[in-house]
């Protein structure tokens, strides 16, 4: 957001409903295999969000909105509006305020992707132990960078360590999200998972996105995927297309596999190492030559309603109505 102020020192409306401000006790883990092999032994940190709750005789069902690269922005917000107005709890996460990082479009690796998933699965454990919320009914919608959290937080493989295999959510949608790490088992038990993206989009590889979305299908998983034509990344956003020249992207870089115990499988040796992070991963594609600087974000004519309407349609068809 345009405001400089913590996103849980801002006062915040939403259709009528103010925000609470929710902390989430989470961690830092330096990689997927810390995560998943000691996920008690992980750096501690605190996160927080907002949560909107409209009035309700019963538990509601809620939806996690995850924001991306650059932080809570105006769109997540609006998103959240929408979301309230229509009936359903919100949460809107800020993976970043008590980390102190404004942005990680420039520099991916100032946390782990395997912390952001981390983030998704805490709050969901503090969430559904709230009584005017309905566990069994809860959708973390993630975009950009969450949307790979929210991604990796359906994946068995990852959840069941940090949660227990009691844990999960009941949807993820997956809104432009960067695919470039996925677990080799992708199982998502229960977990409905939806993605979306525009095939212009510049800052990652849509047939990642696609990859990901089939190996969830054979895996027995229920997953979809809608391209949108003509769209890039952030279409949901009421702006104009333009670039962000800071942006580090390497769209073409191969896709890095992660085993059963969290460890990341080296693309060019097929070995898997638990000491590998990220920025490894990243560094690997960069000396390759296949790193560059600069991605657009921004919308053309009515792809945000289009998005709109497919956010409602999905939620709306794995949580039923809000009362």
């Amino acid at each position: 957001m345009d405001d400089e102020t913590r996103f849980r020192d801002r006062a915040i409306t939403l259709a009528g409903v103010a925000g609470e401000n929710v902390e989430v006790p989470s961690a830092n883990p330096v990689n997927y295999h810390q995560a998943v092999d000691d996920p008690a032994g992980c750096e501690p940190v605190v996160v927080d969000g907002k949560l909107f709750l409209p009035p309700a005789d019963r538990p509601l069902p809620l939806v996690m909105v995850v924001p991306g690269s650059l932080g809570v922005a105006d769109s997540h917000v609006a998103h959240a509006e929408t979301l309230v107005a229509a009936g359903y709890a919100v949460f809107v996460l800020d993976p970043f305020g008590s980390r102190a990082v404004v942005s990680t479009v420039a520099n991916q690796t100032l946390y782990s992707f395997a912390a952001s998933a981390f983030d998704v699965l805490a709050a969901l454990v503090v969430l559904s132990g709230l009584p005017a919320v309905d566990p069994k009914r809860v959708c973390a919608q993630g975009h950009s960078r969450g949307g790979s959290a929210v991604m990796t937080a359906a994946m068995r493989r990852f959840a069941d360590p940090v949660v227990g295999d009691g844990v999960g959510l009941a949807g993820v949608y997956a809104v432009y999200p960067w695919c470039g790490h996925q677990f080799a088992d992708p199982t998502v038990g229960a977990t409905r998972v939806r993605a979306i993206v525009g095939d212009q989009d510049d800052w990652l590889s849509v047939q990642q996105v696609q990859a990901q979305v089939q190996a969830i299908r054979l895996g027995g998983g229920d997953a979809s995927l809608r391209i949108v034509a003509g769209a890039g990344h952030s279409f949901d956003r009421q702006e104009a297309v333009h670039e962000v020249p800071e942006a580090a992207v390497a769209p073409s870089a191969p896709t890095v596999y992660v085993d059963d115990d969290g460890a990341m499988i080296d693309p060019a040796t097929g070995r898997p190492d638990a000491a590998t992070t990220d920025r490894d991963m990243f560094l690997a594609a960069v000396g390759a030559g296949l790193g560059r600087w600069g991605a657009h974000i921004g919308s053309v004519g009515d792809q945000p309603d289009l998005f709109r309407a497919d956010m409602l349609a999905f939620h709306a068809s794995v949580l039923g109505p809000p009362s």
